[in-house]
């Protein structure tokens, strides 16, 4: 379908007053049953990194400082369901949890009844697209400041061709100018509900989404197109299924970070962290960084305060000396680590031992033992991955493989935690000076490798930061200095000869 952008008579001039909506409603639409999915429920009921679809979408708008109200539109049979889940969830801006209509422009019209008159910004958008953005929110509501139509699209990266009821190609339009659409599609609430007014009137209406409607039937009004994003899918088909599950995998979030020193230590003074393995590293950088700012930090590590991460008993005694202290345990951080080269099948049980237990069950119990001070403080549980999680690494397997389930553990723990207000999150570095690195790879590039203390501060971020169940990456940033590895102790010296890192 092309636009005619000639003004004619049955166009609608933009008005020349200033656009002043009274609030921004955000209409998530999940009326589909998820047939193609073959499915007994509604698609966006299904489970994907925890939490059904919808929840994923419906938090998105909740955190969105643009959106004041969202309305959803659920499909026949399903409202008690999706009420559950906004009432599990504590969506304070869901008002309305009702039934869709047999077709998605019935269900339009049904929203704007709920949305009521007078002048308001409405999003509408597809509660099986989880992963959009809070960026394309804000993009989308900022364009209706004078723009009165919205669209999300992204470039498509495949020749597209036309063909007929042969299947036979007929025409291949230039790629250049082709978008695929995507949600959420914005729009002022008068042109919304004009185009659809002038719609009703037509016996051949027939749009496949908002956009198509006031195309069609306000040909003069421009509908201003801001880029999406190739995560921002549709789940449709099982494999969709499966690449949204991998990309909330992978979506690494952004901690804030503040803006001058004063910042930090008003936010740091007065709490307990506790580290195991602080001696050096990421570690020793991260207790050495929060001391500065007030906070009250207590390193342990098998080289200086022979504390075995893996040992339920030595982790029992490590954050009862913290809280006897203090009187409070704010954050619990687990930097220790092994990572141990070599082939699976050339690997002795001792070590194979060591690795699975330092590196995973040391986080486990740490996790398990700190529950009940995490608790009382609100606090924050912080695990260490490496890129190695998203595919496993010849020659060093094992470690590779416990990387990837401290993800996992993160992101459970969060959810099981949630209850208690207890956060839980993960730090994904690139690759990092500590002399473990050194001692598993040798000498290597300097400007190949991440600062430890760069590391260390985006911790103290994430610790400071209301993120939960995320993995955050650490990044070289373009011009950094060349990181100095910080060196050892003796004592230290001879756990690395085994393979250990206490920080």
């Amino acid at each position: 379908m092309t636009q005619d952008h000639t003004t004619g008579p049955d166009a609608t001039p933009e008005t020349p007053a200033p656009w002043r909506p009274s609030r921004t409603v955000a209409v998530v639409l999940a009326g589909g049953t998820g047939t193609r999915l073959g499915l007994g429920i509604p698609k966006q009921l299904l489970k994907i990194a925890g939490k059904p679809i919808i929840e994923h979408t419906l938090a998105v708008f909740e955190a969105a400082a643009e959106i004041d109200e969202i309305i959803v539109l659920m499909a026949t049979g399903h409202v008690a369901d999706a009420q559950q889940i906004v009432d599990k969830a504590g969506f304070r801006k869901v008002s309305k949890v009702i039934e869709g209509g047999d077709t998605r422009n019935a269900t339009t019209r049904i929203a704007l009844d709920a949305v009521g008159e007078g002048d308001v910004n409405i999003l509408f958008h597809d509660a099986v697209r989880p992963l959009v953005s809070a960026r394309i929110v804000r993009e989308c509501v900022n364009a209706l400041w004078t723009y009165s139509a919205v669209d999300v699209a992204i470039p498509s990266a495949d020749t597209i061709i036309q063909v007929d009821e042969n299947e036979c190609i007929t025409d291949i339009p230039v790629r250049a100018t082709l978008r695929r659409g995507q949600t959420p599609q914005a729009f002022r609430s008068g042109t919304i509900r004009e185009a659809y007014r002038r719609a009703a009137g037509d016996p051949d209406f027939a749009a496949t989404d908002d956009c198509g409607v006031v195309l069609c039937y306000l040909p003069g009004t421009p509908i201003k197109v801001i880029d999406g994003s190739d995560e921002n899918i549709k789940v449709t088909h099982p494999v969709d299924v499966h690449l949204a599950d991998k990309l909330f995998q992978l979506a690494a979030a952004q901690a804030p970070r503040l803006t001058d020193h004063r910042s930090y230590t008003e936010e740091l003074t007065g709490r307990t962290i506790v580290i195991f393995g602080g001696s050096y590293g990421i570690g020793h950088d991260l207790a050495e960084l929060a001391r500065r700012y007030g906070a009250q930090v207590f390193p342990f590590s098998r080289s200086s305060t022979g504390t075995h991460v893996e040992r339920a008993e030595d982790v029992e005694a490590a954050l009862k000396t913290a809280f006897e202290a203090t009187g409070r345990i704010d954050h619990v951080v687990v930097t220790a680590g092994i990572l141990e080269k070599g082939s699976l099948t050339d690997m002795d049980q001792e070590t194979m031992d060591r690795v699975l237990q330092v590196n995973f069950v040391g986080p486990v119990i740490a996790a398990r033992q700190s529950l009940p001070y995490l608790q009382q403080t609100k606090g924050q549980l912080l695990l260490y991955t490496s890129s190695s999680y998203t595919r496993g690494r010849a020659q060093y397997a094992l470690y590779s493989a416990t990387k990837a389930a401290l993800v996992n553990l993160t992101q459970a723990l969060a959810d099981e935690w949630a209850e208690f207000g207890v956060r839980v999150n993960c730090i994904n570095p690139e690759r990092t000076a500590t002399p473990m690195r050194t001692k598993a790879f040798g000498e290597e590039p300097e400007h190949t490798l991440l600062a430890a203390e760069t590391v260390a501060q985006s911790s103290l971020d994430v610790l400071i930061s209301d993120l939960t169940g995320q993995v955050i990456d650490v990044r070289r940033a373009p011009g950094e200095p060349a990181p100095v590895p910080a060196q050892p102790t003796a004592v230290d010296q001879d756990r690395l000869a085994s393979g250990v890192d206490a920080g």
